[in-house]
């Protein structure tokens, strides 16, 4: 098993991009379901022009088995980068057998590169794939005493008209 950093413009990596997202996608910690047509369409072009994209791969030989969706993003309380960890997946096939700590060891290493001073990740409380991302070091956040932990909240948002 090795971990690699995607080139976004190689074919190749853009494949194993789609493919391993829409696996994702279809798992029941993702959407349940497959990517949208026009979202494959759109999917590899919009990484590639996004400024901030990290894309991890993990492969068993040149099987590409394991994915980190990343982006740089930025901590005003440090006052210094950091890389949210936005997709995770590893193929049912390959789970268990540490591909997933490799891929979180590699964010960790290519965010330390790039100077971030963390690397934050959202996570369903049901998802078995928790037990890594504590084992690895990765914790809930709480901001003070009385204060609680962190939620993560979104808001959809319709799509920009023409």
């Amino acid at each position: 098993m090795n971990v690699i950093t995607a080139d976004l413009a190689n074919d190749s990596h853009a494949w194993a991009v789609l493919s391993l997202t829409d696996a994702y996608a279809r798992d029941p910690m993702g959407n349940g379901r497959p990517l949208a047509g026009d979202v494959c369409e759109r999917l590899g072009p919009a990484l590639r022009e996004h400024p901030t994209t990290v894309v991890l791969l993990a492969y068993d030989g040149d099987t590409p088995v394991g994915i980190a969706t990343c982006f740089l993003g930025f901590s005003t309380f440090a006052a210094r980068p950091l890389l949210n960890v936005h997709d995770l997946s590893v193929l049912p096939s390959h789970r268990g057998q540490g591909v997933g700590r490799m891929l979180l060891d590699a964010v960790a290493d290519k965010a330390r590169g790039l100077g971030c001073c963390k690397v934050t990740l959202e996570v369903l409380e049901a998802n078995p794939a928790r037990r890594i991302y504590e084992a690895a070091g990765f914790q809930q956040v709480s901001y003070g005493q009385g204060a609680g932990g962190a939620l993560f909240l979104s808001k959809p948002l319709d799509p920009p008209t023409p």
